[in-house]
C-alpha cells in the first residue's frame, strides 16, 4: 500500500523535486539528441569502410588515418548512446543521488577514444609514410580524392544536423550537454580531417612529395588530440563536481533571499548532479521569533518553491545556522573559489 509521507518526513528528505535526477523521462531535448547521434553513427560506419577500403586500394596514409578517425567516431557515437539511456535510470538505494553523472562518465571515454582510436592511429600512419616515402599510382589517388569528397558531403551533413540542433536549443547553453557536444566536436574535426587529407593527397599527386600527405595525417592527428583534450577536461570538471552555472546560482540566491522567513543566506554550494539536475546546500540564517514545528514547516515550504520555479534544483538541503557569516564562508565552495587546470 502507498504511504503518504509526512510534513515531516518531507522535510527530512535529501530532495523534494517531482523526479529524482538521473530517473526522468527522456526529454524532447534528449530524443533530438539521440536523433543527431544517430545520424552521425549512421555516417560514420559508412565514411569508415569507404575510407579504409579506399586507404588500402590507393596506399595513403592520410586516407588510412582518416579511415580511423571515423572508426573511433563510430564506437564514440555507441558511447553516447549509451549515456543517453543509463543517465536516465532513477535513483535507486546504491545511488541515491540518481545516474546524471554516466552522461559525463560516457564521454569521457568518448574523449579517450578519440584519442587513441584516432589521434595515436594518425601519428603512427604520418611517421610510417615518412619512413617509408610511399608512393601512389594514378588511379589510386582518384579513388581516394572520390572517397574523400563523398566523405566531405556527409560529415558536413552530419555538422549541420548537429548544429541545427544547438541553434534550435539555445546556442551555447544546448552544449552543455556533453552528448550533443561531443557530436559536433566529432563532426567539426572530422570536416577539418577531411579537408587536410584532400589537401596533402592533392599536393602529393601535384609534387610527388609523400612529406605533403604525411604531413596531413601529422595534422589530422594533432587536430584529434586536441579535441580529444578539451572533451576530456569538460568530462572531467563535470565527474569531480562542477558547480552550477553562475546564472542558475544566481536564481537560486536571489529566490532564497526572497523568502520572508530567511533573515540571510550564509553560504550556498551547488553541484552538477546531471544534465537538468543540480544539489543546492544553503546555509540560511531565519528570522528571529519561529519555533521548532514552523521551521520544519518553513523548510519544506521553501524547498518545494525552490523545486517548482527552478526544476534544475531537484535537490535542496537546508542548513539553518546563526552563525556568523564569515564563518559561514570560509570554505573555498561557498566563497566560489576554483582550483586546478
Amino acid at each position: 500500500m502507498t504511504r503518504t509521507p509526512s510534513e515531516q518526513e518531507r522535510a527530512d528528505a535529501p530532495d523534494d523535486a517531482p523526479t529524482a535526477p538521473g530517473g526522468s523521462r527522456p526529454s524532447q531535448g534528449d530524443r533530438h539528441t539521440r536523433l543527431t547521434v544517430y545520424v552521425a553513427l549512421g555516417a560514420n560506419l559508412l565514411i569508415a569502410a569507404a575510407k579504409a577500403f579506399g586507404g588500402v586500394f590507393a596506399g595513403s596514409p592520410a586516407l588510412l588515418s582518416e579511415a580511423a578517425h571515423s572508426v573511433a567516431d563510430s564506437f564514440n557515437e555507441i558511447f553516447l548512446l549509451a549515456a543517453l539511456r543509463r543517465s536516465r535510470r532513477p535513483a535507486d538505494e546504491r545511488h541515491p543521488f540518481g545516474y546524471g553523472k554516466e552522461r559525463f562518465f560516457w564521454s569521457l571515454l568518448a574523449a579517450v577514444g578519440i584519442f587513441v582510436m584516432g589521434g595515436c592511429f594518425s601519428f603512427f600512419q604520418g611517421f610510417e609514410a615518412l619512413r617509408e616515402d610511399t608512393s601512389e599510382t594514378f588511379t589510386g589517388y582518384v579513388a581516394a580524392l572520390i572517397v574523400l569528397g563523398v566523405a566531405l558531403l556527409a560529415e558536413g551533413a552530419s555538422l549541420l544536423r548537429a548544429l541545427h540542433q544547438v541553434r534550435q536549443g539555445g546556442g551555447r547553453k544546448a552544449l552543455r550537454d556533453p552528448a550533443l557536444r561531443t557530436v559536433v566536436a566529432e563532426d567539426g574535426s572530422a570536416v577539418l580531417g577531411v579537408t587536410f587529407a584532400l589537401i596533402g593527397m592533392a599536393l602529393h599527386m601535384v609534387t610527388g612529395q609523400v612529406a605533403w600527405e604525411a604531413s596531413a595525417s601529422l595534422a589530422i592527428g594533432a587536430l584529434l588530440v586536441y579535441v580529444a583534450y578539451r572533451l576530456g577536461r569538460e568530462a572531467r570538471d563535470q565527474l569531480i563536481g562542477e558547480a552550477a552555472d553562475p546564472e542558475l546560482a544566481r536564481r537560486i540566491q536571489e529566490h532564497l533571499e526572497r523568502q520572508p522567513e530567511i533573515d540571510s543566506v550564509e553560504a550556498l554550494f551547488t553541484m552538477k548532479m546531471g544534465l537538468d539536475a543540480t544539489l543546492v546546500a544553503a546555509r540560511i540564517d531565519l528570522v528571529p521569533g519561529l519555533d521548532s514545528e514552523r521551521v520544519e514547516e518553513v523548510a519544506v515550504r521553501i524547498k518545494r518553491s525552490l523545486a517548482h520555479d527552478l526544476p534544475a534544483a531537484n535537490q535542496v538541503f537546508l542548513d539553518v545556522t546563526d552563525r556568523p557569516a564569515g564563518e559561514a564562508r570560509e570554505s573555498p565552495a561557498a566563497t566560489g573559489e576554483r582550483g586546478g587546470a
